[in-house]
Parts: structure tokens; sequence; C-alpha cells
């Protein structure tokens, strides 16, 4: 550094040519070829522009050839056709791909005509007069502009028409990407961003002599949004990040080793990089998915997966505008999410644990992420014979639960209690099993559960009393002393692969975590 400093004030002596300092300094190859003509040499510009228009021209007879074909569902348009569906109508849904890839295909549904009315149930299902025909092009369209973005990156690279050529026609044959081309799929807007964001890096080298230049910047800028736009389709399209980024200190690093900059000019070097390959990238990847919130305004079949504040905000949602006792009273019937990320609803059935799970061959209790009136409890006080208020009671006669109390959970659809006993839970053994226990709402002193409230919005007076979706509880058993838990390990197949619901000696893990959505009561 302090060598730099020093020579900051000496007579600069260029790494690419040798002049002397009376003389202006020469014009690189790159430079010059990009003021005059953009292709090589040793080619006319004859045979670059006819080289790229019949890479292109082979690439769109390929592309489109039977695009119709087949007139059915074929093979992965069963989940993007369906996720454009949801996104025309609205319909809050859940997919582990970021937004884009799907919003672009929904968009040229809407532009050719489709209402999002089609179900995409399975392969093979007819089309019929469904206008699929728009999604399938605007998938081709991206898969045919891989090939004229391939020949321009090689001729950017190797400045030559030859090597172009060659590379695009192989593109052209290569049957994989021909393929997805040809289908509503997100691969064909994943290849192209990945593509067009190594084309504009490309570019953006060839203007290294001329930094800061209203080219030099338009290149960076855009290779930066083409990153973006590669992992807000899918999160492979992050690997991009590898290859520009690998470039990007390449090119920083030869600037550092340049003398005639300055350690202002390099920080400048430095900070445009980081504001348009790495900021604006971020940025634009979460406005896509602030668009995706806001076009997703219904209420979908992905509500589960989220909280239920969330849900609170989806039209047409059960929690939306719903008139729901504040409160949770002795009586209420209610439904319990578990506050982890995709956590379920605690869920009961029929079926029994299997027998060489131990002697206990109880009931499953289980988290369910949709929707079901399995999902339903009955709040009870822990004295079975004491009467519960009815349609024939009075509002007196309510009394709310509070923290500390100790209840009872029945399983409204089975008649069987929330129970936990001294037995391994079935996929995590150092927590207690939980089981549907007794006969009728009839158990025993295992099936009692105490109220511990962490915390509810609002509290004012009322801060002891559960409320309705805000309030953030644990259930604590009464005689094991662990805290009724769910998490992401799934149960086999007898559990019908929901979720585990186990009792946790552990009381800081998140996962304790639960809040009442739904609260119905014949008194409010």
């Amino acid at each position: 550094m302090e060598l730099r400093r020093r020579l900051e004030g000496s007579q600069p002596v260029s790494r690419h040519v040798l002049h002397s300092p009376e003389e202006p300094p020469v014009r690189s190859r790159a430079v010059l070829q990009r003021r005059v003509f953009r292709s090589p040499l040793d080619c006319s510009e004859r045979w670059y522009w006819t080289g790229l228009a019949v890479v292109t021209l082979a690439s769109a007879l390929t592309r489109f050839y039977s695009i119709t074909e087949p007139r059915h569902v074929a093979w992965d348009e069963t989940h993007f056709g369906k996720h454009a569906s949801w996104y025309i109508q609205g319909q809050f849904f859940f997919d582990v791909h970021p937004p884009l890839g799907k919003l672009v295909i929904a968009i040229a549904g809407v532009l050719t005509g489709y209402n999002g009315s089609f179900e995409f149930k399975e392969p093979g299902q007819k089309y019929d007069d469904t206008p699929y025909i728009g999604m399938r092009v605007v998938c081709a369209l991206m898969g045919l502009l891989l090939v004229p973005l391939c020949y321009l990156t090689v001729w950017e690279l190797v400045k030559s028409t030859t090597a172009a050529f060659i590379t695009g026609m192989m593109l052209v044959c290569e049957t994989g990407t021909l393929v997805l081309s040809q289908y509503i799929l997100l691969d064909p807007p994943l290849l192209f961003f990945i593509m067009a964001a190594t084309y504009c890096t490309a570019r953006f080298i060839n203007c290294r002599d001329e930094p800061f230049d209203l080219e030099w910047w338009y290149w960076l800028t855009l290779s930066g949004m083409f990153i973006g736009c590669s992992f807000s389709v899918k999160w492979v399209g992050l690997f991009i990040i590898a290859l520009v980024g690998l470039t990007t200190v390449k090119d920083l690093w030869d600037l550092m080793g340049d003398l005639r900059l300055s350690v202002a000019q390099i920080q400048k070097h430095f900070l445009a990089r980081a504001v348009c390959l790495i900021i604006w990238p971020i940025l634009l990847y979460f406005s896509v998915f602030c668009f995706h919130f806001l076009v997703l305004s219904h209420s979908g079949n992905g509500d589960g997966f989220f909280s239920s504040e969330f849900q609170s905000t989806l039209v047409g949602n059960d929690l939306y505008d719903q008139k729901v006792p504040e409160y949770v009273a002795y009586g209420s019937v209610i439904t319990l999410k578990n506050r982890r990320g995709g956590g379920g609803l605690l869920h009961s059935h029929t079926h029994l644990y299997p027998e060489d799970l131990g002697e206990y061959q109880q009931q499953q209790i289980t988290a369910y992420t949709h929707k079901d009136d399995n999902n339903k409890w009955l709040v009870k006080k822990t004295n079975s014979h004491a009467p519960l208020p009815g349609a024939n009671s009075s509002i007196e006669d309510v009394e709310f639960i509070r923290n500390g109390d100790q209840i009872v959970l029945e399983h409204v659809m089975t008649k069987r209690n929330l129970h936990a006993h001294h037995q391994k839970a079935p996929m995590t053994p150092t927590h207690y099993q939980v089981t549907g226990y007794g006969e009728n709402g009839v158990g025993d002193a295992n099936d009692i559960w105490v109220v511990e409230i962490l915390g509810s919005s609002g509290s004012g007076n009322h801060g002891d009393q559960v409320r309705t979706v805000t309030s953030v509880l644990k259930l604590r058993h009464l005689n094991l002393g662990c805290y009724l838990h769910s998490h992401s390990t799934q149960l086999p197949k007898w559990g019908w692969e929901q979720l585990e619901v186990t009792c946790n000696p552990q009381a800081s893990d998140r996962n304790n975590l639960w809040n009442v959505e739904g609260n119905v009561h014949d008194l409010f």
C-alpha cells in the first residue's frame, strides 16, 4: 500500500503497451474492435451476421417444431401449469421454487387468453379447448434465445466466428435442451437467465479499458439483473454466482496490480461491483417475492404451511375478517397450530400406533398441514364430570382459559383425550410418546396439560387469558413435565407420513410453541 502511494505521483507505465511519456496510450485491440466493428478481424462482417442468423433460425425451427404436441399435459406441466393457474386466479400456494419462472409462464398465459381454470390434474389429461400454446411458446422462445446468446458469448470470449458458429450449432442439436424448451417448465427461463448473465459478464469484461462509462455500467447492471433473475427461478441458479464471482475476482486482482490506479479508484471498482453484482440481485429477488405475495391475495391450498396471522390476511381464508371469539373458554372447540415454520395442526385419527413400538397400542397423534375435521379439539376441565356451558347456558356461565390452568383436550371426532406417558416417541427416542387415550372423553391423570402463555399482542387487562391466534402457548404435561412438541420429522407410512408429535423434556425448544387457530363456542 505504501508503494502504491509513492507511485501515485510518478509517471504511470502501461501494462498493456510500451510508449513514451509524450505519446498517448494506444487503445487496446478490444476497444478498437468495439468502436469500429463487432466481428473478429479474421472474418468479414457478413460472415458474422450470417452465422448468427443461421444458428438463430435453426434454433427457432427446432424449438417451435410441433409445439402443440402432445395435446395433453406432459411430464412436469402438471406442476408448473397448475402453479400458473393459481397465479392467474390469485390463489395462495406453497412451492419449493422461487416465483419468477412461474410468474413468467402465468403472464404468458394471461396474454394468450388463458383464464387459469384448467386443473392440470395429471400427465395425459387432454387440453381440449384450453389455450395452453402461449405458455409453451414463451418457454420455447427462451429456449430459442439460448443459442444466439451462446454464439455471442463465445465470440466475445475468443473473437472467432467459426468457434461461435460451431458452439451455437452444437447447442441447437443438444436434445436435452431441445426437449426442455418445448414444454411448460421452469428450465427454459432458468437457462435463459443464466446464459444472459454469462453473456453480459463477457461484454462487461471487454469494457475494462473504459471503466465507469455508460457502456461499462450498462453491462455490469445487466449482469446483476440476470444473476438475480436466475436464482429467482430456481435456487440452483445461484451457481451462476460462482462463474461471475470468479471472473470478477480475477478482474479485481488485475486492477489491484495496475500501478496506474489510485487506492480511491480501486475502492470505486469494488463498490460498483458490490452494488451491481450483490445488492442489486438481492433486491430484485425480494422484489419478485413482493410481487408474488401481492398477486396471491386469496386463500388456496398452501395456507396451512404458514402462520395463523398470515392466513388471516388471505381473502377467503377461515380467519380472514371473521368474527371468531377473542378468548378461548372451556367448552370451545379449537384447532392448535404449531408455530414452527411449516408447522402443522394438532391432529388425530382412528389409526393406532404399531404393536412393535411398545406395550401401549393407542391412537396416533400427529401434526397435519391441511385443514381437516380431525384437527378439532374440545377444551375441558380436568374433572370429566364437570358440566360445560352449552347452547342453553348464559354468557355468565362461560369460564375462560387462563395462564396456569389445567385442561384436558378431547378429540372431537374420536372422543379420545390428548395423552402422554413413559414410552419413547416412535421417531424421536429422547421424547415421550403422545397418544389418544380413553373412551367417550374419559381417560386418566396422564391426560392433563398445563397452559403456559408466553405472550400475546395487546394483552392489556386480560393478559393471562388465552387469545385466539395471537397468544403464544406451551402445553406442559402435568405428570411428566414435558411439553407438547412437533417438528419436521415425518412418520412412516403407518402414520400416513404426517408430522410427528411428541412430548419434549426440553422446555426451551421453540418447536414447543403453539397458538389457537380456530375457536368455536356455542355461546359466541
